[in-house]
């Protein structure tokens, strides 16, 4: 039997460093009361191969709860943690938010042999059917992709055996006509690169290039258990970006729906042709507010790290305002520019723009630039538009505060924005 191990919290005050944890008579203190050093306790205690715990005393309030299921969890255990009695609303909140991050994680990290394109959608539609009735979903796959005009998911996916697939799903509990959010996921469920082709170790956790997809997808599902009433179409781009004879080639012309042309210069830059696409669909949905989602660029990941997301918005308004809803939800989030030339950061002799620049990462302010070339995509010159480039989604090879895989970071500030962000 697995022995239930007792944590405790107690702000410590030193004038000598001390040790996070601090073993006593039946488990272990947590000496310090920051949610973010409880989040890293809870993790050394996880490396320390304690599975049970009980958290006993005083202090233990929601957010420092949920900082510690964060770093306890781990993919093959979970976290079987009681958990001390809180509100009958702070205790429903912090299931919600379980559920939700927790299936997030999970689908983030499935291996790409099971988490095809078909197999996200379907996960997809199953999970936000868990929450509502009031959903419709439907699916273009494989060459119906082609025919309907999806130029980027279609030459990005037509490599692979397993078709790319499109989900477009509709949450609309008031039956309105008036979509009020469209929410945009990449879901790329293996990215080998391309002909552009990863080293194998760039290549080893490239079941998690799907991030996007999952996180919006969790997003709204908890907005859904929070009570959202507004209409939200989410919108899931969902391929395997592999090599064969079938594959998109260097040199290639997309022509968008929108009339955008676009050379390839980059078959590993394909987040952004798969995201233009449903980018293009929630611009005609009508939605005032559009959030799309994706483990974009590693340009974002070397400007903010992997403890925040990277966040962009032509529409400063809705920036601001996302912004401070992930001041209040404690999930960190940081803005990086974005301004109209960026659109024009990679010029083509042959098409309107390039996916990106024909140098490794895309080059100086790539994360920008593929951020500009998204807002080619957007109606009304991006008004009501936020991009989040997710370098927080997941951690490659663990860290101090997160074990190995996919973190669910960012799911709490949409869904919190989904409920209360909508433009004035």
């Amino acid at each position: 039997m697995i022995e239930t191990l007792c944590i405790r919290l107690e702000n410590v005050a030193s004038d000598k460093p001390m040790p996070l944890l601090m073993p006593c008579e039946d488990g272990f203190i947590i000496t310090q009361t920051a949610e973010r050093a409880i989040q890293k306790a809870a993790r050394s205690l996880a490396n320390l191969g304690i599975r049970r715990v009980s958290l006993l005393g005083e202090g233990w309030s929601l957010m420092r709860q949920w900082h510690f299921y964060l770093g306890f969890w781990t993919p093959r255990h979970g976290a079987d943690i009681a958990f001390p009695t809180l509100s009958s609303a702070e205790e429903r909140k912090r299931e919600d938010w379980i559920q939700a991050v927790q299936w997030t994680r999970r689908m983030i990290n499935m291996s790409a042999e099971d988490m095809t394109p078909e197999a996200l959608a379907e996960e997809a539609i199953n999970f936000i059917r868990s929450y509502s009735a009031s959903v419709s979903a439907k699916v273009i796959k494989g060459e119906a992709l082609a025919e309907a005009g999806y130029v980027g998911l279609w030459s990005v996916g037509r490599g692979s055996e397993r078709p790319p697939v499109l989900l477009t799903l509709d949450y609309n509990p008031k039956n309105t006509e008036q979509v009020d959010v469209a929410l945009v996921g990449k879901g790329i469920t293996f990215d080998s690169g391309g002909y552009s082709i990863k080293s194998s170790q760039g290549m080893l956790t490239m079941r998690m290039d799907m991030g996007g997809a999952a996180t919006v997808t969790g997003a709204l599902g908890l907005a859904i258990a929070q009570g959202l009433q507004k209409r939200v179409r989410l919108i899931l781009c969902c391929a395997e970006n592999l090599i064969s004879g079938r594959a998109y080639k260097l040199g290639d012309i997309l022509t968008y729906r929108n009339g955008q042309t676009v050379e390839i210069v980059n078959t590993d830059a394909e987040g952004r042709l798969v995201l233009a696409d449903g980018l293009i669909d929630a611009s005609q949905s009508g939605a005032p507010l559009i959030v799309d989602a994706a483990t974009l660029t590693g340009a974002a990941v070397t400007a903010v790290g992997t403890d925040y997301n990277a966040v962009f918005a032509l529409d400063q308004s809705v920036r601001d305002k996302f912004l401070q809803t992930a001041e209040a939800t404690g999930e960190l989030h940081w803005p990086l520019p974005l301004a109209e030339f960026h659109r024009d950061a990679c010029p083509s002799t042959f098409a309107d723009t390039m996916n990106s620049r024909p140098v490794k990462g895309g080059g100086p302010a790539g994360a920008s630039n593929a951020a500009g070339f998204l807002s080619r995509f957007v109606r009304d010159n991006g008004k009501g538009w936020l991009h989040i480039d997710l370098a927080a989604c997941d951690a490659p090879s663990g860290s101090p505060l997160w074990p190995e895989g996919g973190t669910g970071h960012g799911v709490r500030t949409i869904a919190e924005f989904l409920l209360t962000g909508t433009r004035d």
